[in-house]
């Protein structure tokens, strides 16, 4: 039993598509080139586009249009969507260099700085009065207030935060932090 041909396959031919071809090629390519500026893009796009109308030529539908109107917009269609694929590889490649241009996260390097930080801070901690040292370390490793601060060590206010006031200014002297202006 023989397939039933569409009027399409019926005049599918070599010769009917050389002849499309001899009649839009040129114009098509002209198009094609127009938005990509690329000549060897052009080419690959318009015959792109030409096997596109060749294969899809039954949905043509002369009511909406005229035959060269309709492979213009297809082959427009198909240059335009090669101008966007284009950007997009681009701004991936871009991103993908901005990504890569990042530093890696050191994680042994951060360590290393937070332990070498903890030191300093300890040594300078000893290097404090025993009692700015226990006032200093009660508010702010175990989160007292002035107040609270004061009934645990059964001093005043006012003697706690002169204690914390001066072990603050020689923490910071020691630990080189600069003050701003």
């Amino acid at each position: 039993m023989t397939r039933p041909r569409s009027p399409s396959c019926t005049t599918s031919s070599p010769l009917a598509f050389a002849q499309l071809y001899n009649l839009v090629a040129a114009r098509v390519y002209g198009l094609v080139k127009r938005v990509l500026r690329d000549p060897a893009q052009a080419e690959e796009v318009a015959q792109e586009a030409l096997v596109e109308v060749w294969r899809t030529a039954a949905r043509f539908q002369a009511g909406q249009g005229s035959a060269t109107a309709w492979v213009f917009t297809i082959a427009h269609r198909r240059a335009v969507d090669r101008v966007r694929s284009e950007q997009a590889a681009t701004r991936r490649e871009e991103q993908t260099t901005a990504w890569a241009a990042q530093p890696p996260y050191d994680q042994v390097a951060d360590e290393i700085q937070d332990r070498f930080e903890r030191q300093q801070v300890r040594r300078c901690l000893d290097g404090l009065t025993e009692l700015q040292r226990e006032s200093i370390t009660l508010a702010y490793y175990q989160g007292c207030t002035y107040p609270e601060v004061a009934r645990m060590l059964d001093v005043g206010l006012p003697t706690i935060k002169s204690r914390m006031r001066d072990g603050l200014i020689r923490l910071r002297d020691c630990l080189g932090v600069e003050v701003p202006s």
